[in-house]
């Protein structure tokens, strides 16, 4: 059976520890404890890493491995460049890109497109003029923030701070803002990255406003100021805010270069916050929450779990990881023994953490004490800035890498499973970094030239995957029954 013939253990124990077989460590595998996930049936992909920003897939009818003959492409879509990815909700996929109408001083047009979501046909699209000055080069290809859908509206972010709120059916503009006009934003200089976070009757953004508004909530229907929050030192960093449950509230959870701060999400009101500084506010991968296990994890800073409390909204610090910051010949390498995530989201199952490191590295760690356990490759690139996205479906992961790859897999207290995989998109963006050198064992090297990459999250919705790069934007068929 093909599925036998791809299934390997990719680990390395570290030592004094017994590498067991492959087919023992999964019988005792745990689906992950994300608190409020039995009620989500929703099969459209609305907003960032789905439903409830969770990374979670609950449709049934799906695929188990691949065909060999590859998956079945429904429609194809000329797209301009874009980090972010779509958003599927009532028939309609919706994704942001740019165009660079005047290359030597980086001004251009944002564009929000509307699609069908059976035909991939354009239903209307809106654009506005921007520029790109004020971000790195390298990283000028478009739009970051995922679109959030709700309702009859659609929420969008720009790479340079401008807000706004769109009629679905018709592309009208219903409200908008310019941030950096009306609260003094500081653009980062990857660009603006966070996706609008819908709670009841307010919408938050991460705005980065000066002195006082990081954070800020809006009335969804009218973009009237209900709440700012926290000081704007620098900038606002990269990170989604995501809302838990825990200790008898609902807490805002936002990471920002000073540190990880929870906030009541009706009024700002801050509950705790413990400091976490990180350099270049590389803030970029979700904090992650599992019974009172809360992570986050960034590139230079490595890892910090708290303990939130059960019984009030407060938390308290189990363990930092250490500083990305072992030398080699001037450059960072990956000798560090934590994890250092860059754009890929971590997971807590059970008693462990999984996650991608800061040079493409799989690990897994102990959640109680950050201990590394097991580092694996082969789930993306081994390299500088290598990153992959996490979908859970059932008892297993869709993890989609950043050479276009979508793989199947199972994570264990020993290694990880690949079960198969496929390929579905060709890499278009510039990495910034450039590939391994002879004899570096994969670390990255300044002087050579960029890799190419995709750095979209792909949406999971109606049995099919959604996807894009700087090119096109395609929906492919999951769906068991069409195979």
């Amino acid at each position: 059976m093909r599925i036998l013939r791809r299934c390997l253990i990719r680990s390395r124990p570290l030592a004094g520890r017994t590498q067991r077989v492959a087919g023992a460590l999964f019988v005792a595998f745990a689906v992950v404890s994300f608190a409020g996930v039995a009620t989500v049936s929703a099969k459209d992909w609305p907003q960032w890493r789905g439903t409830e920003r969770l990374g979670l897939w609950t449709e049934t009818g799906i695929l188990e491995t691949f065909p060999d003959e590859g998956l079945t492409v429904t429609w194809r879509v000329p797209v301009n460049g874009g980090y972010s990815g779509p958003a599927v909700a009532d028939g309609r996929v919706f994704v942001l890109d740019y165009r660079e109408t005047e290359a030597r001083v980086m001004n251009g047009t944002e564009r929000l497109i509307a699609l069908s979501e059976e035909t991939g046909q354009v239903l209307w699209s809106y654009e506005w003029a921007t520029t790109y000055r004020m971000l790195m080069f390298t990283y000028a290809t478009g739009p970051r923030a995922t679109p959030t859908v709700d309702g009859n509206r659609v929420y969008v972010t720009g790479s340079t701070g401008r807000i706004f709120c769109l009629d679905v059916a018709t592309g009208d503009v219903i409200w908008d803002k310019d941030t950096v006009a009306e609260y003094d934003t500081n653009i980062p200089v990857w660009g603006t990255s966070s996706a609008p976070l819908i709670d009841g009757d307010r919408v938050i953004f991460l705005v980065g406003g000066e002195p006082d508004a990081l954070v800020m909530a809006f009335d969804k229907h009218t973009g009237e100021e209900v709440w700012r929050a926290l000081e704007s030192r620098t900038e606002m960093g990269y990170t989604q805010p995501l809302i838990v449950e825990e200790g008898g509230a609902r807490q805002l959870i936002v990471w920002h270069p000073r540190g990880l701060s929870s906030l009541k999400p009706e009024t700002g009101e801050l509950y705790w916050e413990e400091a976490f500084p990180g350099r270049a506010n590389m803030t970029v991968a979700d904090a992650v929450k599992s019974g009172q296990y809360l992570l986050v994890s960034g590139f230079y800073s490595g890892s910090l779990m708290m303990r939130l409390d059960r019984d009030r909204p407060t938390a308290t610090a189990i363990w930092k990881g250490e500083n990305n910051r072992v030398l080699e010949n001037g450059i960072e390498v990956a000798e560090t023994s934590g994890l250092h995530s860059v754009m890929t989201t971590p997971l807590i199952v059970g008693d462990y953490i999984y996650g991608i490191g800061s040079h493409g590295q799989v690990r897994g760690l102990l959640a109680e004490t950050g201990e590394r356990v097991w580092e694996a490759e082969g789930l993306t690139t081994r390299n500088r800035w290598g990153s992959a996205y996490f979908v859970q479906h059932e008892d297993r992961y869709f993890v989609y890498n950043e050479n276009g790859d979508l793989i199947i897999v199972r994570f264990g207290p020993d290694g990880y499973v690949e079960l198969d995989r496929t390929h579905l998109l060709n890499p278009t963006s510039r990495s910034g970094y450039g590939g391994a050198r002879p004899g570096s064992r994969g670390r990255a090297s300044h002087g050579q030239s960029d890799r190419l990459v995709v750095w979209s999250h792909p949406a999971f919705a109606n049995r099919h995957v959604v996807l894009r790069n700087d090119e096109e934007i395609i929906r492919v068929s999951m769906d068991a029954n069409d195979y």
